[in-house]
Parts: C-alpha cells; structure tokens; sequence
C-alpha cells in the first residue's frame, strides 16, 4: 500500500459484529446440536467449548427458514430475558465484544433495530446493551440505528466518564442527530445521503456530505469530532459504485484536509459477491489510499494490521481490485476464478 497515502495514518476501526443484523449460516461450522438442541458453539474464555442455545421461537423467523441464524439478536434477547440461558448468553455477548477489542477495534458498533418491531423494545434493548458493554469493555462505543430515539436512549444510557461516544449517523434528512450529539458529546458519523434519498454519483455524495459538515461546523462541532461516511454501495449492483466512493473520498480529503475523519461500510463494496473478505480487504486498502482513516469493520477477520501488508501484485488482489474499479464487467472473471479455487479469499 502507498505509506504516503495511507499507512502512516492511525486506521480507526469500527467494529461492526455487535449488530442484530448479523447473521451465521444454519449450514456453517458454528451451528450444531448439542444434547438435543441446535446452538450456536463458540470458544469460551478458557479455550473450552460452549453453545448458546437457538430459542424455538427463533425458528418460526422468516431468516431461520432461510438458513440463517441472527446470532447477535439471538444472545441479546436470551440474555435479557433472564431465563436458563441468560447467564450463557452473556457470556456469549462478552466474547464476541472482547474480540474485537483485542483485534484493535477503535469502537464497538452497537445497533439493536431488528430486535423488534415496536420501538419501544428496541430502546430498551439499547438502552439494556450500552449498560451491558460499559461493564464489559472501557472501549468507546459507537450508537447507531435508523432511528434517533434509539440512538437518543443509547447515549442517555452511556457512561461519559470512561469514554466519549460516536453517533452513528447524522444525515440531511435527520440533521436533528447533530443536536443529539452535541447534547451529549459524541463524534459523530455524517452521510452522503441526500434530504430525499440517496446520492447519485461522485457529486451527489461531495455534495451532500459538505452540506453535512458545514452544518455540523457551524453547530460547534470541529473537523477532529467529524466521521464522513460517503456511503459504499455494492459493487455487483453497478460497476460504478465502487469507484463512485473512492472518488468521493478524494474529492472530501482534499476539500476538508487531514482533519477530518473518513469512513464507510467497507463489507457493502462486496454484497452479493462470493469470497467477500477478498474484496472487502482489497476496498479497504483502495479507500485509505484515496484519503479514508477509519471503516466499519470486522477486525478480527479483517484486522487492518494484516490487510494493509496485503500483497498487491497477487492475482487475488489484482482480481478483486478489478470488481471494486468496475473493470470486470458482473464479476465475471472474478467469480470464475472462485468457483475454479483460484482465489486466495481467506477463511
């Protein structure tokens, strides 16, 4: 990677797993039964063995039918629910938050939006998990959800005496987010997202991404308080979307300095596309060197002390590069190469 571009920055990571969102394949390593339950099996503190039991009422979920399994809302609402399992389904939560604090994650990434429909389960739950990570781990917490009353329960609830949260997100259609920030100091996340919808293009994200900062400046806040997100969209989707970001983050490093922080969704770049880690690691490497210091991340896959040593003149890479700059018209030398085992894609 160019040092001069990237390297010699200090990488913020935003440790993405603490979402309910996140899921585990039904057919994959980490689903098993266990003295006839089906469980999540993980390594427990001291090396050992342990499972986390699937709920029944899980498996009338749409996703489960899908074979999938939302293991994050799955540990949150056992160990909320104060049953025979809670205690497990802490321990649960603890070793996946400490994971990422050991793989260097600058925050941990909390959101809770698909714990429930009803807004008010999904503020409880918020409220319930910052309380939860603060007695786990003293690392910063990022509050995020689609909602600003979720968000607004998850700073109340934060302890600013450890650490200074991150809002994760403030955009032109919920400018009252920056308020929320400012009320109880966090950094805060902006998007590229217009008052409408989403931005079209390089000059739609530049756009509504200044509109952003310069509205959050004028609040008060200072570039160092400011996380730019120029949104990442999939590159299987549209050949430019990659390139679309990358030129954003250019085009924002360059207007606003060295600053300012700029992040993403760094696994958006690779949705729909097998051997994801390949190109998420090769994205990462593409947006620091374009003037991005910080992504939302997986650090204990894609730990940056790793992916920035990458080797850059592999065919992997050279492959996956192609998919992000649109060079490879629906991936399809990529995916050919994949399904041939050609491609390093990691575990």
């Amino acid at each position: 990677m160019d040092k001069d571009k990237g390297q010699q920055m200090e990488f913020i990571s935003v440790g993405e797993n603490i979402h309910t969102t996140r899921v585990l394949r039904r057919k994959g390593k980490s689903v098993v039964e266990n003295e006839g339950l089906e469980s999540i099996t993980y390594t427990g503190p001291e090396n050992e063995a342990r499972f986390l039991v699937i709920p029944e009422v899980f498996k009338e979920r749409q996703e489960y039918r899908q074979g999938q399994i939302k293991h994050v809302m799955i540990a949150v609402n056992t160990a909320m629910s104060g049953n025979e399992h809670s205690a497990e389904a802490m321990t649960y939560l603890a070793i996946l938050a400490n994971k990422q604090v050991e793989a260097e994650a600058t925050y941990l990434d909390v959101n809770v939006d698909e714990i429930s429909w009803k807004l008010e389960d999904q503020k409880a739950a918020m409220r319930w998990l910052v309380e939860t990570l603060q007695k786990i781990t003293n690392s910063p917490l990022s509050i995020d959800s689609s909602n600003a009353d979720v968000i607004e329960e998850g700073l109340a609830a934060y302890n600013h005496d450890v650490s200074r949260p991150l809002l994760n997100s403030a955009s032109l259609e919920r400018l009252d987010a920056l308020d929320l920030a400012l009320e109880y100091n966090a950094s805060v996340v902006v998007t590229a997202a217009g008052a409408r919808g989403m931005p079209d293009g390089v000059e739609g994200r530049v756009k509504n991404a200044s509109k952003m900062v310069e509205n959050a400046l004028s609040k008060g806040f200072s570039l160092k308080d400011i996380f730019i997100d120029p949104l990442v969209f999939p590159a299987s989707v549209d050949k430019t979307f990659g390139a679309h970001a990358l030129d954003a983050v250019r085009e924002l490093r360059a207007k606003f300095g060295p600053e300012v922080h700029i992040t993403g969704g760094i696994s958006n770049v690779s949705f729909g596309i097998p051997g994801r880690r390949l190109v998420n690691e090769a994205f990462m490497i593409l947006m620091a060197e374009a003037g991005a210091d910080s992504g939302i991340i997986d650090p204990v896959v894609s730990n940056p002390g790793r992916v920035f040593s990458m080797d850059k003149k592999s065919e992997s890479y050279r492959m996956a590069e192609d998919v992000i700059l649109g060079r490879d018209e629906f991936c399809q030398n990529y995916i050919s190469a994949w399904r041939g085992g050609k491609l390093d894609v990691g575990q």
